[in-house]
C-alpha cells in the first residue's frame, strides 16, 4: 500500500517550482500533457444547485425534509433556492466554456421525473423537458454532458412508504426511474453513472446520521430518532448494488446497442497510509479501510461479491447477494468513476464492543491527519480535508492494480474554503489554495497515466460555490464564487487559471 515511486525529474521539477508552477501555468504541465481525448470538465448536484424545489412538478425528496428539521444543517440554510440553476443554467454553462471546459456533469433528480418515486404517479413531463432544455443548452455550448441518475435526493415518498433503500422494493421504482432516464435523454447523453458516492450516502445517512436520511444508532449519536448503524448501512448498500447492477443491465439490453454509451457507478475512497509502516497491525488497518471504502463497492462490481475481510469481519450483519445478482453485479460498468479528496494515516485499534457496533467501528483503525503532531499535508476549511495530492496517485494505482485496470473518470477532486461574510469579494476571489491543489493533483494524476493507469477524465469539484449538504453555505468549494445575497456569479482566480491551463 502506499509503495512510493521513484519520481521522473518532470514531476520533481513541477512540485520544486510549488507556487509559481501553479499560478504561471509553467509548460512543464499542460493540456498537451495528457493523452488526446482526455476529457476535463467540472460537476454539479441537482439539490446543491437547481433550487425551484416546488417548481416544475417537482416532488419533495429526503434532503427537502433533512434540510428544513431544526438543527441539521450548521448554518440553517437549505437548497430551496440553492444557486437558482433551474433558472441560470444558460449564463452558467456559459461560464463553463468560458473555462475551455471539455464536459459538464450533473444529476437529474429523481422527484423532477417521478414525483411520487414511481412510475404509478405517472412522469412528470415538466421535469422531463427542463433537462430536455439543460441537455440541449449543454450540447450548444460545445460540452459533452455526463449524467449522475441518483445524487442522494432519494423521493420523499418511497421513504415515507417503504423506508427508501432500506427496502429491496426501491430496486424496481429506481429502474423505473432509470428507464425513463435513458429513453428519454440516452439520445444525447453517452455518460451515464448509476450512483454518486453510495458510501457516502450509506454510511452519512444511515450509520452517523448527519446527512438525509439522517438515521444512526442511538449510541452513535441522540440526534438520531431512529436508525441501527451496525446494519443499516449495509442493508442500504446492497440494495443500491442490486439497483445499480439491474440499470446496468438494462441499459445494456435494451439502450446502449443503439444509444452507444457507456455506463458506470461513481465511488469515493480516501486513501489510507499506515500510521507506523513498520507495523503489520496497522499496515493491515490502512488495508481494512480501503477495503470498508473503496471495496464495499468496486469488488461486487467487479467481481461480484463484497471484500472477503468485509465478510468475515462482518458475518450475518453483511447481506449476501444471490447466485443471479453475483453474476448481474460482476463487470457491471464501462468506466469507474472515482472521487479523491484526501488522505489519513490509520491505526490498529481493538475492536470496539459489540453493543456499540457500527460501520465506523467495523474498520478497527482510528484514522487521522497527524503523525507525531505533523499533519500529512495542509488543511482545507473542512478541516477533516488534509491537502495530500499524491493519494491520488495512489490510488489510482491501486485500483489499476485490484481491478484489471479499469477505464477511470476521476469525477471529483477539490477543495473549500470558508464562506468569510466579512471579506471584500475582490479578496475572496483570490483562491490561489485551489489553484495548486488543481495544479498539484493533475501533476500526481498526470504520472498515474504515464504509468499506463487508464485514467479517460478529470473533472473539478465544483464548478460553482453551492449547498455543501451538511455544512450548508458555509464552506464554498467552487470555481465561480456566487454571492448568497444575490446569487450573482464572480470568476475566481481558479477559473482563469483553468482556462488557461486548458487553452487549445
Amino acid at each position: 500500500m502506499g509503495r512510493r515511486q521513484i519520481l521522473p525529474a518532470l514531476l520533481l521539477l513541477a512540485l520544486a517550482c510549488g507556487v509559481a508552477g501553479a499560478t504561471h501555468s509553467t509548460p512543464l504541465l499542460t493540456r498537451k500533457s495528457f493523452p488526446k481525448g482526455f476529457v476535463f470538465g467540472t460537476g454539479s448536484a441537482s439539490y446543491q444547485y437547481e433550487g425551484a424545489v416546488k417548481e416544475g412538478g417537482r416532488g419533495p425528496t429526503v434532503w427537502d425534509k433533512f434540510a428544513h428539521t431544526p438543527g441539521k444543517i450548521a448554518d440553517g440554510n437549505n437548497g430551496d433556492v440553492a444557486l437558482d440553476f433551474y433558472h441560470r443554467y444558460k449564463e452558467d454553462l456559459k461560464l463553463v466554456k468560458d473555462m475551455n471546459m471539455d464536459a459538464f456533469r450533473f444529476s437529474i433528480a429523481w422527484s423532477r421525473i417521478l414525483p411520487n418515486g414511481s412510475l404509478s404517479g405517472g412522469v412528470n413531463k415538466q421535469g422531463v423537458a427542463f433537462y430536455n432544455n439543460l441537455i440541449n443548452e449543454v450540447l450548444a455550448k460545445g460540452l459533452t454532458p455526463f449524467v449522475t441518475i441518483h445524487h442522494w435526493d432519494t423521493p420523499l415518498a418511497l421513504e415515507d412508504k417503504y423506508g427508501g433503500f432500506l427496502s429491496e422494493k426501491i430496486v424496481k421504482d429506481y429502474l423505473d426511474f432509470a428507464d425513463v432516464c435513458f429513453k428519454e435523454f440516452g439520445d444525447r447523453v453517452k455518460y451515464w453513472t448509476t450512483f454518486n458516492e453510495p458510501w457516502t450516502y450509506s454510511t452519512y445517512g444511515y450509520s452517523n446520521g448527519v446527512f438525509a436520511p439522517g438515521r444512526c444508532s442511538p449510541h452513535v449519536s441522540a440526534s438520531c430518532g431512529a436508525g441501527d448503524s451496525a446494519r443499516e448501512p449495509y442493508i442500504v448498500t446492497h440494495n443500491i448494488l442490486i439497483a445499480h447492477a439491474a440499470a446496468v443491465g438494462l441499459y445494456r439490453r435494451r439502450y446502449q446497442p443503439a444509444q452507444k454509451g457507456q455506463i458506470g457507478m461513481t465511488v469515493v475512497c480516501h486513501w489510507y497510509l499506515p500510521y507506523d509502516p513498520n507495523s503489520k497491525a496497522d499496515r493491515d488497518a490502512a488495508q481494512r479501510k480501503v477495503d470498508f471504502m473503496y471495496g464495499w463497492f468496486m469488488n461486487p462490481i467487479t467481481f461480484g461479491d463484497y471484500p472477503e475481510s468485509m465478510k468475515a469481519w462482518l458475518g450475518a450483519r453483511l447481506p449476501k447477494f444471490t447466485a443471479e445478482q453475483k453474476a448481474a453485479l460482476k463487470g457491471s460498468y464501462d468506466f469507474a468513476g472515482v472521487n479523491y479528496y484526501t488522505t489519513y494515516y490509520a491505526i490498529s485499534v481493538p475492536p470496539a464492543n459489540a453493543l456499540l457496533s457500527s460501520y465506523d467501528a467495523d474498520g478497527r483503525a482510528n484514522v487521522t491527519g497527524f503523525r507525531n503532531g505533523k499533519p500529512i499535508g495542509p488543511q482545507a476549511y473542512t478541516d477533516i480535508l488534509f491537502v495530500y495530492p499524491p493519494g491520488i496517485h495512489d490510488l489510482m494505482l491501486y485500483t489499476k492494480r485490484k481491478y484489471n485496470n479499469p477505464v477511470i473518470y476521476v469525477m471529483e477532486n477539490g477543495i473549500d474554503e470558508g464562506n468569510n461574510t466579512t471579506m471584500p469579494t475582490k479578496a475572496a476571489l483570490n483562491d490561489q489554495a485551489r489553484v495548486d491543489y488543481t495544479f498539484k493533483h493533475l501533476l500526481w494524476l498526470n504520472l498515474a497515466i504515464k504509468e499506463k493507469v487508464n485514467i479517460k477524465g478529470y473533472f473539478a469539484w465544483t464548478f460553482m460555490d453551492c449547498f455543501e449538504w451538511g455544512d450548508g453555505y458555509k464552506d464554498r468549494f467552487g470555481f465561480i464564487y456566487v454571492d448568497r445575497s444575490t446569487l450573482k456569479r464572480y470568476r475566481k482566480k481558479s477559473s482563469y487559471w483553468f482556462a488557461n491551463f486548458l487553452k487549445k
